[in-house]
């Protein structure tokens, strides 16, 4: 997949109140390497009071939190479902998460800086989820706090 222009995207203003209501963030890629841009997000919001929750396919912790290997196996809330995949593999976190929205009170997707497949961003939408992609949460949490 090649990269696409975010023609779905949240404003400043939609972004600020994601932030409001946000308890909880599912971190898709999360890695445990402290030099990758996955934890170093991931600790920067920790850091902010953020519930993390890495999804990672190897560890049993990461930033001493309980990894999962997928969304589904999260026996909780999630409010954000941030993603630091490869594009190819954003349109099977989407279709995962819209398949767990109800259950798992999921709100929005995030697609993280260099990231964006507006086929999967529009499949969220039209399914009720929020959706930010090509930002970073860190980046957006700083600009606004």
């Amino acid at each position: 997949m090649e990269c696409e222009f975010p023609t779905v995207n949240s404003n400043k203003d939609e972004i600020k109140a994601i932030f409001e209501e946000t308890k909880t963030i599912a971190i898709v890629g999360l890695s445990p390497d402290s030099e990758k841009a996955s934890n170093k997000v991931a600790a920067y919001l920790q850091s902010k009071g953020f519930k993390i929750i890495p999804i990672y396919p190897k560890e049993d912790e990461i930033l001493g939190e309980k990894v999962y290997r997928s969304l589904a196996e999260i026996p909780f809330d999630i409010d954000i479902v941030d993603i630091f995949r490869k594009p190819d593999a954003i349109a099977k976190v989407v279709d995962e998460a819209v398949a767990l929205k109800n259950e798992k009170n999921i709100k929005t997707v995030w697609f993280q800086l260099g990231l964006s497949n507006n086929e999967a961003a529009k499949k969220a939408l039209d399914n009720g989820l929020k959706v930010v992609q090509n930002k970073c949460t860190k980046i957006e949490h700083k600009a606004i706090y």
